[in-house]
């Protein structure tokens, strides 16, 4: 199981009586000490030198002989082999150790600057508040006087956030997400079947007579007759749109512009649509809506019809009556609110149940 530590916070009383009891040596930042590695890196250069002044002689004479077409002596040849062996593998532990030396100086880079920023996130640059007391006099005295009496310490803010201190480096915080004006729920047109049409009209018959005669007839007696008639009909296809003016520059400055603007655009299309297609009045290019083709309210008689719920309850009866079945109830939020605030007259309970109760919208047992 791997854990996480997080450094913990030692109380003023708690860091002095620390500091007082902690060896000088060891309020210090801790090194990683390169001295060693200096050492060995000054003999190996040394020794080094020394096998490139043995081997530069030895070298030249192998040059000379070979000028003159003359072989290498036996002990020439394995002097000049001993010495170069000797030179690649000092040279090779030199550049070992650089490379030890330069890791040690950058470790050592880091944990001071790792150490400077105890206790503020790791910022270099920063004093912690424990560096900081141990630091000053008014310590430092306390502690040589034997930690008796009080002390009082006021710690002093290196960077403020003013001007000219660090409040050149405190910006402001940006949310890229606009705060739109709120939009409103379309509901008209998900209660259609939509299908999707490339001509400017649509023909479609429409039955316009039905006169129903069946009755009982005796035997050899000639049937009545019915009469049935239909007339050819046409909805011209409509368009709705709109549109706005941008610069090429704006389009350009803002890659959010355009999905904001196309975001507005189809609202609007849709708010509009919405519109026509419950109350267009099916003048010029208006659509004609569900409540301009709607047949009238019409209360039967001899039933209550004295507030919402009841009115509408005779409005599904019309209907109902009209052959026709009712699948959903459309209707105004501010009737809709007066509908579930109702109570009842003893109890004064609601009449939709607990209002902390989640439901979905319904009435006479349909949505609405």
């Amino acid at each position: 199981m791997n854990r996480t530590m997080k450094p913990a916070a030692l109380s003023v009383p708690a860091l002095m009586a620390h500091a007082v009891n902690t060896p000088d040596g060891l309020l210090q930042a801790p090194r990683a000490d390169a001295g060693n590695v200096s050492a060995q890196l000054t003999e190996v250069g040394a020794s080094i030198k020394a096998l490139r002044e043995d081997v530069m002689p030895k070298a030249e004479e192998a040059l000379k002989l070979a000028a003159k077409g003359e072989k290498l002596t036996d002990e020439l040849k394995a002097s000049i082999d001993k010495v170069l062996g000797d030179f690649n593998a000092a040279s090779a532990n030199h550049q070992k150790l650089e490379g030890k030396l330069e890791a040690l100086e950058t470790s050592n880079l880091d944990l001071a600057q790792a150490i400077a920023g105890a206790g503020t996130g790791g910022k270099s640059g920063r004093v912690s508040a424990g560096r900081e007391l141990v630091d000053s006099d008014a310590f430092k005295a306390y502690s040589a006087a034997g930690a008796q009496g009080n002390f009082k310490f006021d710690p002093k803010a290196a960077i403020t956030s003013v001007a000219g201190s660090g409040g050149g480096l405190s910006w402001t915080e940006r949310d890229t997400t606009p705060v739109n004006i709120a939009r409103r729920q379309l509901f008209i047109r998900g209660l259609l079947n939509v299908v999707p049409t490339a001509a400017k009209a649509v023909d479609y018959s429409k039955q316009v007579l039905r006169t129903n005669n069946a009755a009982m007839t005796a035997e050899g007696a000639a049937l009545p007759e019915s009469t049935y008639g239909w007339e050819q009909a046409q909805a011209s296809v409509k368009k709705i749109g709109h549109h706005i003016n941008v610069s090429e520059e704006a389009m350009r400055d803002s890659t959010q512009l355009a999905g904001e603007i196309d975001g507005e655009l189809s609202y609007g299309t849709d708010l509009a649509e919405e519109a026509q297609i419950l109350s267009g009045d099916g003048t010029g290019q208006n659509l004609s809506g569900l409540i301009t083709e709607a047949t009238a309210f019409a209360a039967a008689a001899g039933l209550p019809n004295t507030d919402r719920i009841e009115r509408l309850r005779l409005a599904i009866l019309q209907v109902t009556l009209a052959d026709y079945a009712a699948d959903g109830i459309v209707l105004n939020p501010t009737d809709w609110a007066a509908i579930e605030l109702m109570r009842e007259t003893s109890t004064g309970a609601f009449l939709f149940g607990v209002p902390g109760t989640a439901a979905a919208p319904a009435l006479w047992r349909l949505p609405v």
